[in-house]
């Protein structure tokens, strides 16, 4: 029987970079849940495969192929959930970047690329959505930051800026569009996915913080599904840290 709490058949629920990593698991966790499910990403291919996994499931599943950090891009996400589902219940913007580079090394392209994926896009999909949430009969945002954003490390400012900028902008958007729609941030630590290989192998096992390792992405399931509950419904402009204790 599922559970009362964390019942979410009926709903619509999109995630940005949902092909792979904590989106993945996302996805996967509201499909198994009773959501159906939009999964977005650069590679229609991946997310087909995704789509695929959670029709099985009884799922309706749409793969949609975007950059997230481009408005246009965005914007045609937006149109094409509503002429397909009507609606949008829960957003996650996960989908980002976070690539190292000494600061005095780092291009003006990249600079842009790292704040475009990070907070313009993000920003431009949450406010047309809370918009339209706000218009019919509310939802749910959850932003993707980072730890990055509340403990500065070096080689990756831009990075760090741009999710602090998110957090910002997930308090002033739960502000502007309360109370029909609840906006929150999940801040994650260290996470074993696909960044995780470019690391040295001791830090794939052992990381400075207080449970001693990194997290496994299905680890990031339980936040997503707490905030995502109607039955959260007094948490919102809130920020979650699931980063082991760091």
């Amino acid at each position: 029987m599922m559970d009362p709490l964390f019942d979410f058949t009926g709903k619509v629920v999109l995630v940005t970079g949902g092909s792979r990593g904590l989106g993945y698991h996302m996805v996967k966790a509201f499909a198994q849940r009773g959501a159906d499910v939009i999964i977005a990403s650069r590679k229609l291919e991946n997310c087909e495969k995704v789509a695929e996994e959670c029709r099985a499931l009884g799922r309706r599943a749409m793969a949609f192929a975007m950059h997230a950090g481009r408005w246009a891009d965005c914007d045609a996400l937006v149109e094409a959930v509503y002429a397909e589902f009507g609606r949008i219940d829960i957003l996650v913007n996960n989908a980002g970047m976070s690539p190292a580079c000494p600061s005095h090394e780092m291009s003006e392209s990249l600079f842009d690329s790292v704040l475009n994926l990070n907070f313009k896009g993000p920003f431009r999909l949450a406010s047309q959505v809370a918009h339209r949430m706000n218009q019919g009969e509310g939802g749910c945002i959850i932003n993707i930051s980072s730890i990055a954003s509340l403990q500065p490390a070096p080689q990756v400012v831009p990075y760090g800026g741009a999710k602090a900028a998110l957090n910002q902008m997930s308090v002033s958007l739960a502000r502007e569009y309360a109370p029909k729609v609840r906006v929150n941030t999940i801040a994650p630590g260290p996470f074993l996915t696909d960044i995780a290989e470019a690391w040295a192998e001791e830090k794939r096992v052992k990381q400075p913080v207080a449970m001693g390792r990194p997290g496994y992405p299905e680890e990031i399931v339980t936040a997503a599904l707490m905030l995502a509950s109607p039955h959260s419904s007094y948490t919102t402009a809130a920020l979650v840290r699931v980063d082991g204790g760091q």
